[in-house]
């Protein structure tokens, strides 16, 4: 990347558009012009934060995690693949990076570097095929090829862990691949979505905010959704002394007025008032008392 910019020269894929710096999680990456020139750079500072993993401590096993850019969603892998290698003693296979020296952040966890973004299906299926990890470990998964070798490798019984683009479940059913979704076409006219095996991933988190997940037991929920009704979910938060709480199991449209409270840091202890949240997105209108 810093010769594209010495030469002035476009990222291409032999030259990628981002590169990282050995030691650490900051990663720079180029901004190109209409005449394919480096024009500017976007410096990324990170840093590893511990502590996050508290808040799926007792449920590692198969997990998605979907939610915002800036959420944490990676750090919290990192964090994972930490716990996972040094104190489960797993073998464990991270997918990316940067940097021929891995940060810290990821304890004993092994990783292998991606050539290109293109390339990271096949690596993952390399590192399964190969390094016999008991955990793979991948960021962001964005295209229909890694979806498919995720589900060879969760039917292998290799436990995996990753992220993937998306905010709520919603978005990881339009996903057919990682929800394991195929169209019927033959009971109906109007084509309806059915499961025809267990989906790649056991759990699926909502990381709504740094401190605020909401827990989906992937087929379940996948399997009420499909029949229009409403699935239930566990909240995971903490408490003003930052432990973590888990909520009882609650009706998954109850979770948008939670978060609206918890967001305003609301203290429902001291309240006595009714609140009324409109969802405007879902065309529906909760009424949340506290008594």
């Amino acid at each position: 990347l810093l010769s594209c910019t010495h030469n002035h020269t476009p990222p291409s894929p032999q030259r990628p558009h981002g590169a990282g710096i050995a030691g650490n999680l900051h990663r720079i990456s180029a901004v190109g012009s209409r005449k394919e020139m480096v024009v500017g750079l976007t410096y990324r500072v990170a840093r590893a934060v511990s502590g996050h993993v508290d808040m799926v401590y007792n449920l590692l096993q198969s997990i998605l995690f979907v939610g915002r850019p800036g959420v944490g969603k990676t750090t919290v892998l990192g964090e994972i693949a930490r716990v996972m290698s040094d104190e489960f003693h797993k073998r464990v296979q991270e997918i990316g990076g940067d940097g021929n020296i891995p940060h810290a952040a990821i304890g004993g966890a092994r990783r292998m570097q991606v050539t290109e973004p293109s390339m990271q299906h096949k690596v993952m299926i390399e590192a399964v095929e190969n390094h016999m990890p008991v955990v793979v470990i991948v960021d962001e998964i964005g295209t229909e090829s890694e979806a498919l070798d995720c589900r060879l490798i969760a039917e292998r019984g290799v436990m995996l862990i990753a992220t993937a683009h998306g905010q709520k479940l919603e978005n990881i059913i339009k996903n057919s691949t990682l929800t394991y979704l195929k169209p019927n076409l033959e009971k109906c006219q109007k084509p309806i979505l059915e499961r025809q095996a267990s989906p790649t991933f056991e759990f699926l988190i909502e990381m709504r905010q740094m401190h605020y997940w909401v827990t989906h037991q992937t087929e379940k929920g996948v399997d009420l959704l499909l029949r229009g009704k409403i699935p239930q979910a566990k909240v995971r938060t903490r408490d003003k002394e930052l432990k973590v709480v888990t909520e009882r199991s609650k009706a998954y449209d109850q979770c948008d007025v939670y978060y609206v409270l918890h967001f305003l840091e609301v203290d429902d202890l001291s309240i006595r008032l009714a609140f009324s949240v409109s969802l405007f997105a879902r065309n529906i209108t909760l009424r949340v008392a506290f008594s």
